[in-house]
């Protein structure tokens, strides 16, 4: 080819980019676009203040309770509790962390400016697994909140996030995400769950570096994979193995570094607030592959495991709101809506909260 010949392909060359270019940025103009207007037959959203804090006026109210009797606390910590979650309704404050009366979950909601993909809290600290947009790719990072959602460390991730929980005392942070690249994943995503104390700051990296105990006997693999923390105090807590085509149910132990297993078919599991039970999703024989688990709860005083009512494959890891009920996502119009059902497999579910996604119970 002459040389006029390769600078005219040359130059249509850099007009084809330029269109790509173009295009681009006026599809990111419309995102834009869309994300600063306010979505029509949403709860109205608007900045204001959010906290992690119980209450702001916490000693007069615990004076207050003191002179009532257990009916009326009850009833007033109903009233006192908030959810704070991720806010999925298209506009300005979409993706950012938003309060709402835990009585009023369909309420108007009061907006951060904290943005989050994954989010969980407890005793007056909070983990916001964030994205952060690049030239060339898309980072994402862990970032430890105080209870004014102020930034205290973040630490960078090596994928994608998928889930977060912290304990109940605040101290203890664990999170999941997804990589790719392990030789032995196949081409598919594997996981990687790390482990942060707050107090010393010490990170476990990987609970791939923890001692697995399998029916009894040390146990090693290379296709060893954790998701789905879940803390039963600041030195323990419960999570899901995959190893061999299978899932466990494990108890970790921080300070031996060891997780046992104790049950088969058991995935993403909730501790409730009583420590008694914990809510999973199991993979069900014959279901659908796109929806192939559905809720249970298993009662670790008995191991007896309960199918809650919910019919829909649940692909997420729920929250209880209270000993009673447990919270859950499914995809909605907007992203995902929040629903619950009874934890005791009576009842049926009922919608929450529309465009929501990773509650957290404050009070």
């Amino acid at each position: 080819m002459s040389t006029r010949g390769r600078l005219a392909l040359l130059f249509v060359a850099i007009l084809a980019l330029g269109g790509v270019a173009v295009g681009s940025v006026v599809r990111a103009s419309a995102r834009a676009d869309q994300r600063d207007h306010q979505q029509d037959g949403g709860p109205p959203v608007t900045a204001g203040r959010v906290t992690l804090s119980v209450a702001d006026d916490a000693p007069q109210q615990q004076q207050d309770r003191q002179q009532q009797g257990q009916q009326d606390e009850d009833r007033q910590q109903g009233q006192q509790q908030r959810l704070v979650f991720r806010n999925m309704l298209w506009g300005p404050h979409r993706d950012e962390l938003v309060s709402v009366p835990a009585a009023q979950p369909a309420g108007a909601r009061t907006a951060s400016g904290v943005r989050c993909l994954r989010f969980y809290a407890a005793g007056g600290g909070g983990i916001c697994l964030q994205q952060a947009s690049g030239v060339l790719q898309d980072t994402y990072r862990a970032v430890v909140l105080d209870a004014d959602l102020h930034e205290r460390r973040h630490f960078a991730l090596t994928g994608i996030p998928t889930r977060a929980r912290v304990s109940a005392s605040g101290r203890m942070m664990a999170w999941t995400v997804f990589v790719s690249g392990d030789s032995y994943a196949g081409g598919t995503f594997s996981t990687r769950t790390s482990i942060l104390d707050t107090r010393t700051w010490t990170l476990v990296q990987s609970l791939e570096e923890y001692q697995v105990i399998k029916d009894g006997a040390p146990y090693r693999n290379v296709d060893v994979n954790f998701w789905g923390v879940t803390f039963a105090d600041d030195s323990h807590f419960y999570a899901t193995l995959g190893t061999g085509g299978k899932t466990y149910l494990v108890r970790g132990d921080v300070q031996a570094k060891t997780v046992t297993t104790l049950r088969e078919n058991l995935e993403c599991p909730s501790l409730s607030p009583d420590g008694t039970r914990l809510a999973f999703k199991k993979r069900i024989p014959d279901a659908p592959t796109d929806a192939p688990w559905h809720e249970y709860v298993l009662d670790l005083r008995t191991m007896r495991e309960t199918p809650l009512a919910e019919q829909r494959s649940v692909d997420d890891q729920a929250v209880w709101l209270d000993d009673h009920t447990v919270a859950y996502a499914l995809a909605g119009d907007y992203g995902s809506d929040l629903w619950t059902v009874p934890a005791d497999g009576t009842g049926s579910p009922t919608r929450l909260a529309t465009a929501a996604l990773a509650p957290a119970v404050i009070g």
